[in-house]
């Protein structure tokens, strides 16, 4: 009985890693990447185009999602794990989500995403424009600001086999 409980969590791991892997989907071809703003929590717009030189993962995300608040300490590691390696991570939320800039960085805060850099999507307009409608959801753009690839739902950012395949995505697109 004990090795059968063993195998099949053995297994049930292995099945979740390959889960993640396969939830990376990579284009054939890049495309061009929206050049709507998003804002920082106190209303400095920013455009994608404005992260150029470094490969940007851009988790759109929400805080009424559960996948995604379970993922937020996951993204502070993987930003700490990977710092000085030209991949910046950030998150974008709907601006209807929160009241004030404190309680979006207090919420942040609560669920360990201290490192991770956070904007606002106004009227969920680059969501919209990527064709985004449900979170997590994680948009790859390469050091170009091009679009390469997604990631949709939730995954362990921290796991080491994780940060070796944004790696390797990374190097295959610089």
């Amino acid at each position: 009985m004990l090795k059968k409980a063993f195998i099949f969590l053995f297994l049930f791991v292995l099945s979740v890693q390959t889960v993640d892997a396969k939830s990376v989907n990579l284009f054939a071809y890049s495309r061009k990447a929206p050049e709507t703003p998003i804002y920082t929590p106190y209303g400095q717009a920013h455009s994608l185009k404005d992260f150029a030189g470094d490969f940007l993962i851009i988790v759109f995300w929400s805080k009424t999602c559960i996948p995604c608040i379970r993922e937020l300490d996951n993204l502070d590691a993987f930003v700490n794990k990977t710092r000085g390696e030209n991949i910046k991570v950030i998150l974008v939320s709907p601006e209807k989500d929160w009241i004030t800039p404190e309680e979006q960085k207090n919420f942040l805060n609560r669920y360990g995403a201290d490192d991770v850099e956070f904007f606002v999507d106004r009227d969920a307009q680059l969501a919209g424009q990527f064709g985004i409608f449900t979170s997590p959801h994680t948009v790859l753009i390469d050091r170009q600001s091009m679009e390469i690839g997604r990631i949709n739902g939730a995954i362990e950012w921290d796991d080491d086999d994780v940060i070796e395949e944004i790696y390797r995505i990374k190097a295959i697109n610089s």
